[in-house]
């Protein structure tokens, strides 16, 4: 029998465990378990070389909760260790300097994750554990197998004993404060999320609870889309299925492997994100992947798994890391080739598919340069009345000729509520202009980004002033009316429109264009929307009035009948409800000012003849 006291460069290592994973103590498990794999991986590498001649055997992995004597048990059959490899490896822990560690972790709070990059996943046990028991054979013939004891002191001992198989087991005899490890479901579970995908068959309750030959880690050739649709409904089982996947396998300059998801979503969906999980060489370690993957890519679902991203780390750290930049970047030229693929190999098939891509799209080219770059040839806008899709190139080609204004640049003309500005849509269809849709909950912030990475393009909204206007050629039509005729249709509007916030004029517009035109500023249109949507910058924006201007057509026939009344009152009736049908088009009749048109509607009508 041996004793001894394990030999690290700090007084005792317990506390420091204790003080710095307690947060995270469910992670023993996954400690554990990937120490037991580990194992198991060794063992099969020995047989591939020819070291180990023996059969290997059955090579599951067990967890095995015994709540009578409350202990938890992870039992492999991997290379063992001998009793010399017990005190190299258990009793002189690899920790350079426990002063060091807090000092560089200092003021970070008790939520850092050491475990594995300074060596200690075994000490993870006793988190949970009041003494743990390793009993374990080595794989060498003619070893002895051995008991490891230790109470969670600096204090252990060793003993031989007798034992039948290879490998190692981990006994730990679970504290008081950790009894809620004792429940078959909690272990289950922690089981699901971190052993979900190891290499080696995990056994829980005599039965396998992992899949240790993931679809990532195959080759994409080896896959059908069935496969990667299973996989999907493997990791997200009430998921609706996949729109389509990326396959990502690098081994320079960095090691990557996984596969991502772009799930189906529309312009009404609620967004879910940190769908995608992290792992290390199949062994889960979270789903916030912030720094990892592009933002805008943080909507998509699936795994990624690589050895070189460094874990347990602070987050600054990670923000800083060379091989996490190089990954989101790989990341992101892998998705734009793709998109890029897609649309050049199959448009069709991409353009049903754009309500759901083009968020991910627009949202990469507001906030990746490099991406923006690619999408420019891929990004589509959608024609007001649906089925017809352009690239900026070619509704530029298709709009040179009505829609370039005096300065040279093309006017992109967008409805935002196809439904609600249809009046404005038509009118602007009749003078040849096209119109595309921008409806989505980003579309807002897209315009006013691409508006100045996009050279000589301006985006104007179909409403944001009359049709003869919404492209500025400096080409204006006379009015019919003579100057007698001009001020009194002005001074009947200006007894009737009376708000700060309205501006009123007259000008000749096409005959068949409507009598009253409201528009409100883009640029105040557009702060206010940006606003409804958290935007701190414009958020005082939200309380300011709209402004609005109220075009009165003088062109138009209904003004001539009006002029020609004898009744100065019914004169002012008719001419506030052409401004309120107007201001009503554009949702900006309401409360009082509504039961007022409505009333007065009836009592003209009832005056007809």
């Amino acid at each position: 029998m041996q004793k001894g006291a394990i030999r690290v460069q700090t007084e005792n290592i317990f506390p420091i465990i204790k003080k710095f994973l307690y947060s995270d103590h469910e992670i023993f498990i996954r400690e554990l378990v990937s120490n037991a794999v580990d194992a198991t991986q060794k063992l099969k590498t020995l047989a591939r070389t020819g070291e180990f001649k023996e059969e290997l055997g059955d090579i599951a992995i067990e967890v095995i909760l015994d709540k009578e004597n409350k202990t938890i048990t992870i039992s492999d059959r991997g290379i063992g260790m001998t009793a010399e490899e017990v005190d190299k490896y258990i009793n002189q822990v690899a920790f350079s300097g426990a002063e060091e560690f807090l000092n560089k972790y200092k003021g970070q709070g008790e939520n850092v994750n050491i475990i594995g990059h300074f060596g200690l996943g075994f000490y993870s046990s006793f988190m949970v554990s009041k003494q743990v028991d390793i009993l374990t054979k080595s794989w060498k013939p003619g070893t002895q197998a051995v008991k490891w004891e230790c109470d969670g002191s600096p204090e252990f001992t060793i003993t031989d004993i007798e034992k039948p198989t290879r490998g190692t087991d981990i006994v730990m005899h679970i504290n008081e404060e950790s009894e809620e490890f004792l429940d078959d479901t909690r272990i289950g579970a922690i089981l699901q999320k971190f052993c979900k995908f190891l290499p080696v068959p995990i056994k829980y309750n005599g039965s396998q609870i992992n899949n240790p030959t993931p679809a990532w880690t195959k080759k994409p050739s080896e896959l059908t889309a069935e496969d990667y649709q299973n996989f999907y409904k493997e990791l997200y089982p009430f998921a609706e299925a996949p729109l389509f996947w990326i396959h990502l396998n690098v081994d320079f300059p960095f090691n990557l492997t996984g596969i991502l998801y772009f799930p189906k979503i529309s312009k009404t969906h609620e967004i879910q994100k940190d769908k995608i999980n992290l792992y290390s060489n199949q062994v889960y370690v979270t789903d916030e992947v912030k720094d990892i993957v592009p933002e805008f890519l943080m909507l998509l679902h699936g795994v990624i798994d690589s050895p070189d991203i460094p874990l347990n780390v602070s987050r600054s750290y990670l923000q800083g890391d060379p091989n996490v930049r190089k990954i989101n970047a790989h990341i992101t030229k892998k998705v734009a080739d793709k998109l890029d693929e897609m649309f050049r190999n199959d448009r069709p098939s991409f353009e049903e598919k754009w309500e759901s891509i083009g968020l991910f799209v627009k949202y990469g080219m507001i906030t990746d340069d490099k991406f923006l770059d690619k999408a420019n040839k891929f990004h589509l806008m959608e024609d007001v009345d649906g089925g017809k899709f352009y690239t900026v190139e070619e509704y530029k080609a298709e709009t040179a000729a009505l829609q370039t204004n005096k300065e040279g640049k093309q006017v992109i003309l967008y409805a935002t509520a196809p439904v609600q500005q249809d009046s404005y849509i038509q009118a602007a269809k009749a003078k040849g202009f096209k119109i595309v849709k921008f409806e989505t909950i980003i579309d807002a912030a897209f315009i006013n980004t691409i508006e100045t990475k996009w050279e000589n393009v301006q985006f104007t909204r179909v409403d944001a002033d009359i049709a003869d206007h919404l492209i500025d050629t400096e080409d204006k039509k006379d009015s019919v009316l003579t100057a007698d005729q001009e001020k009194s249709l002005t001074d009947l509007f200006g007894t009737q429109i009376t708000q700060s916030n309205i501006k009123v004029t007259l000008q000749g517009l096409s005959a068949d264009a409507q009598p009253v035109i409201v528009t409100r500023s883009e640029f105040m249109r557009r702060m206010k929307d940006m606003a409804s949507v958290g935007g701190a910058a414009a958020a005082w924006y939200a309380n300011m009035p709209d402004e609005i201007t109220m075009t009165v057509n003088a062109n138009h026939p209904i003004y001539l009948n009006i002029l020609e009344q004898g009744n100065v009152e019914k004169q002012q009736k008719l001419v506030r409800n052409l401004a309120d049908l107007a201001l009503l088009s554009q949702n900006l009749l309401t409360g009082a000012d509504l039961t007022a048109f409505v009333n007065r509607s009836v009592e003209l009508m009832g005056t007809e003849k």
